[in-house]
């Protein structure tokens, strides 16, 4: 198992967007706490936002669905984090990383059990956008990572 063990000051140090708020009004579709620091919107509905995670913390398992466009990108930037699409292997994530999600794909992301994990979430507009919560990536599931 690779141990990684970034801890949160020097996570902080690394986390240029800064940690942030609570993200209490989604906190219900996270195991774990997170932290949201909107960065951006503009005019044609693109959205930033600094997403952190405290170790072991991910999202559950959610769909950008889009009749039309949207989707979502992950840029990664400090810490260590996971991605996972249904029905594929986890991708280990890292600060530089981009994550192009296509819309109506099942996954989840968040923190590796021993680092804090932070990206920007780049929401992409789209016809008929919305996002479909589902169910959480159990303990078995996120235990079995290294």
């Amino acid at each position: 198992m690779e141990v990684i063990n970034m801890n949160k000051q020097e996570f902080d140090k690394s986390n240029i967007f800064g940690l942030g708020n609570p993200n209490d009004m989604y906190a219900k579709y996270f195991t774990g706490k997170s932290f949201l620091n909107m960065l951006a919107k503009t005019d044609n509905g693109i959205s930033f936002a600094n997403v952190t995670f405290e170790p072991g913390c991910r999202n559950n398992w959610h769909i950008h669905a889009s009749k039309s466009g949207g989707g979502q990108v992950l840029i990664c930037i400090a810490g260590y984090g996971y991605y996972q699409e249904e029905g594929k292997d986890v991708q280990k994530l890292s600060p530089g990383d981009i994550v192009v999600i296509k819309p109506n794909v099942k996954h989840w992301h968040g923190a590796r059990k021993d680092s804090w994990f932070s990206h920007i979430s780049v929401e992409v507009p789209g016809e008929e956008t919305s996002n479909e919560w589902l169910e959480p990536v159990t303990d078995e599931e996120y235990n079995k990572l290294d």
